[in-house]
């Protein structure tokens, strides 16, 4: 068992039905999943930028990403329909608990001048989503090795029914939220 989730079955859960009166232990809400999503726009540009764009997702999970399409035609963008513009990776069970302990205790203390993560960041349903500027913030890419700075996006989604309840689950599994 990871660690993360052993975390969270033996302080957070129960901490949790502590806190919100859950009356069943299925009540307490959890990680559901976690996906992270890359929009590769110099790909109509530069066609190797998606394979880049890949191997650094598969090296940050350790799960092969697969490969999003435009649904419609934009002129204004000079996109076509069905072109290659980005990549997603959808994480569940221990994968999932894996990255999230080494995205909130390895990766996201390396960023400079970090002051916590914006608690402003929830959809309205527990789900909370961020974004990451660039990719060398893992310890598994190489900076010599990365040919630009590709940012990514990050929604962790859990099954609280209300954004207090999301924010203290992810607070209780370590998540640095800004104090303010």
């Amino acid at each position: 068992m990871t660690r993360l989730k052993d975390k969270y079955l033996n302080e957070a859960a129960p901490a949790l039905i502590e806190k919100f009166k859950y009356s069943s232990r299925m009540q307490v809400p959890k990680l559901e999943k976690v996906v992270l999503n890359m929009g590769v726009g110099e790909v109509k540009d530069n066609p190797k930028a998606m394979d880049s764009a890949v191997n650094d997702m598969t090296l940050i999970t350790g799960q092969k990403p697969i490969v999003t399409k435009a649904k419609k035609s934009v002129a204004a963008f000079k996109l076509r329909q069905g072109m290659n513009i980005g990549c997603k990776v959808t994480l569940r069970g221990d994968r999932m608990y894996e990255f999230v302990d080494k995205l909130f205790n390895v990766a996201i203390p390396r960023v400079r001048d970090f002051r916590g993560l914006s608690s402003n960041s929830f959809d309205g349903r527990g789900n909370y989503s961020m974004g990451i500027k660039d990719q060398l913030i893992f310890p598994e890419i190489e900076y010599d090795k990365v040919d630009k700075l590709r940012g990514m996006d990050i929604v962790f989604v859990t099954t609280a029914k209300s954004d207090e309840e999301a924010k203290e689950l992810l607070k209780l599994l370590g998540m640095p939220f800004s104090q303010n």
